[in-house]
């Protein structure tokens, strides 16, 4: 799952916007999302609206719960990549 989001194109490094960051954030809490059983029997994953606590929004539809769940975890580890990328780079190995 990939929500929606805008980057600008510069010469130089582009930075994501803080309403990107924000968005990124909101959907790397598992909190803020949740798996309904709809009447065909398939499992929909729906992520809350950042400003709208009683929304929910659709986002993937899975045969088992599992797999709902093993997409909403992907979605996390996702948008947790995108955060570690805007936070620099990390030092991996330094040398004496």
């Amino acid at each position: 799952m990939t929500l929606f989001y805008q980057t600008n194109s510069w010469t130089s490094q582009p930075q994501p916007t803080e309403k990107s960051i924000e968005t990124w954030k909101h959907a790397a809490d598992k909190k803020n999302w949740r798996i309904t059983q709809l009447p065909n029997g398939y499992y929909q994953t729906e992520i809350k609206h950042p400003k709208d606590e009683k929304t929910w929004q659709d986002v993937t539809r899975r045969e088992t719960l599992d797999g709902a769940e093993s997409a909403i975890d992907g979605s996390i580890s996702h948008y947790q990549k995108k955060l570690d990328y805007v936070s620099g780079p990390k030092v991996v190995k330094t040398f004496e």
